[in-house]
């Protein structure tokens, strides 16, 4: 694997560092007055989820990790476990559901996501950037109510509450972002 030194690290690098898996979230390069410059690095461990600030040096190097990215389609749930196929080799895995954290509701039968692995290990789960629902519960159109950006809570179909323009009526199909959760456009 490549070494690479203190102050090339990135924003979204993965690094080996302190026998686990860490991920670049905020990096600041700092220059003081008195000593050499170096990188203030806030990092998230990619298998617990637990934070870290470290400072690197020009001189410290560091394992830069290259993770694996395979699409696999997801086919039921088992107890908690999620159960995903390969497209290439067909082979089935489980992972838990927690993997997707807060956007699992969103994930929905024959879906395709992109799973990162680290060797044969699954670090984490991405679902596509937007995802269509259906409205099962929303208020009903007012006429006259057209204040500027006004927005009315909706119901989905898979129990999450979004906020959705007010022309949006219920039993409407809409596209929703997963990664901020909210209305993206009518499908």
């Amino acid at each position: 694997m490549p070494k690479i030194n203190g102050n090339e690290i990135r924003p979204g690098n993965v690094l080996e560092h302190n026998d686990g898996l860490w991920a670049a979230v905020k990096v600041d390069h700092v220059k003081p007055g008195k000593g050499g410059a170096f990188a203030q690095v806030e990092l998230r461990n990619l298998r617990n989820g637990s934070k870290l600030n470290e400072r690197f040096r020009s001189a410290d190097k560091v394992e830069r990790v290259r993770l694996e990215q395979k699409d696999q389609q997801f086919l039921y749930e088992n107890d908690g476990m999620l159960v995903f196929m390969d497209n290439d080799t067909f082979e089935q895995i489980e992972l838990p559901a927690e993997i997707l954290g807060e956007r699992r509701p969103f994930l929905q039968d024959g879906m395709t996501i992109q799973i990162e692995y680290y060797e044969q290990e699954a670090l984490s789960a991405s679902l596509p950037q937007k995802v269509v629902c259906k409205v099962v519960e929303t208020e009903p159109v007012v006429k006259g109510q057209t204040a500027a950006n006004s927005f009315k809570p909706a119901l989905l179909d898979n129990g999450v509450k979004v906020m959705v323009p007010p022309f949006v009526g219920q039993d409407e199909d809409i596209v929703v972002n997963t990664e901020t959760m909210e209305y993206s456009e009518r499908a």
